[in-house]
């Protein structure tokens, strides 16, 4: 009960923030650990704190879901749930020791594991918000006017704060992995690309995998048995397990030499299958060939229409020059439900103004 006064004590103060400021228009810029400060377009407005509202809410491991609220380290959540032999899946970067549970949901950035896994969202199952007007609401339970057909949680991740606060989510996880090897093998850019289309074809434990430099390095995740086999037909070299930690903490993190590039860094989203971009620059390759990421000096239009022939598109995603727009441009169609979503969580457009576009 004394909990539960805290809480409402807390959403209050919280709510009159709010109010009080879409009452006088004034902008309120969200954040967490400030470790993703650097993706998206602007920083704009009066920074709102969510660090005060922290803990695991709710742990149950064997029914494979974890609650907590925004400000809680994403550190004590990952050590929280690998004492019970369980991750989140999807291996979320933290990009720097302060990152926040809510944070992570709001960036909506998977990391390597993504290409077995699946997506950030994918794993969101439900979350509380407050909304532009101080309301707090949980979903789905709570149907909002003009949203109804939206999954307003997964709506939430990757929505860089521009919608509303993340009061609490609720995650799905997954137990670790029984066993885990790395092969390396030496292929080029093609070469790797086909292979790893190839191998993603087959019932085969692949968690993971980075070309650069011409070198591939595949992860398999399993039980024993199955990466056994899976070692013996992808061939290859084994790395030593320190080793292959390190490499893919440095892959999640950023912190790989590949990096330590004082160029633009692009995240381009494509077909697994198509062939290499041929830009000026130097690549990198994640899940099975559908992440781009380029270190690269070329101008945004080049880029973006490269990734286009290629069925996909780009993201500034470090560096550069944001003028040119961090994510890629939205059709008309797109971008009215985009400000359609904005004006319907966010009516006063105090939260997070120009994080994703400038027009909101």
């Amino acid at each position: 009960m004394i909990l539960s006064d805290r809480m409402d004590s807390a959403f209050g103060k919280l709510s009159e923030t709010i109010r009080a400021a879409g009452r006088s228009g004034r902008a309120l810029r969200l954040r967490g650990g400030g470790t993703k400060d650097f993706y998206g377009q602007a920083l704009e407005g009066e920074v709102l704190d969510t660090r005060g509202h922290r803990g695991i809410v709710a742990y149950e491991p064997s029914e494979l879901v974890i609650t907590a609220r925004c400000g809680t380290g994403l550190a004590e959540i990952e050590a929280a749930m690998r004492e019970r032999g369980q991750m989140l899946a999807f291996e979320p970067p933290r990009f720097g020791a302060d990152a926040t549970f809510g944070g992570m949901v709001a960036a909506g950035i998977s990391g390597p594991r993504r290409q077995a896994a699946g997506a950030l969202r994918d794993f969101v199952l439900g979350v509380k918000i407050m909304d532009g007007r101080g309301d707090v609401l949980s979903f789905g339970g709570q149907v909002m006017k003009n949203v109804a057909g939206y999954d307003v949680s997964r709506l939430m991740a990757g929505s860089l704060g521009t919608l509303a606060i993340i009061l609490e989510a609720s995650l799905k996880a997954l137990p670790l992995p029984m066993a885990e090897t790395t092969l390396e093998l030496e292929l080029p850019e093609d070469k790797a690309i086909e292979a790893l289309n190839k191998w993603g074809g087959r019932p085969l434990p692949i968690s993971a995998s980075a070309w650069t430099g011409g070198g591939v390095r595949v992860r398999l995740s399993g039980a024993n048995a199955a990466v056994a086999a899976a070692r013996e037909k992808i061939g290859g070299e084994v790395v030593d397990p320190a080793q292959s930690e390190r490499f893919w903490t440095g892959i999640r993190e950023q912190t790989d030499p590949f990096f330590r590039n004082d160029a633009p860094l692009w995240r381009i989203s494509v077909a697994s299958a198509a062939p290499p971009l041929k830009l000026p620059g130097e690549p990198l390759i994640e899940w099975g060939g559908a992440l781009r990421w380029l270190c690269s000096q070329a101008d945004a239009r080049t880029v973006r229409e490269a990734a286009k022939r290629a069925g996909g598109h780009a993201t500034l995603f470090r560096g550069g020059d944001k003028s040119v727009g961090v994510f890629q441009p939205l059709s008309p169609a797109l971008m009215k439900i985009h400000r359609e979503l904005k004006r319907e969580f966010d009516p006063q457009g105090i939260f997070n103004r120009g994080r994703m576009y400038p027009d909101f």
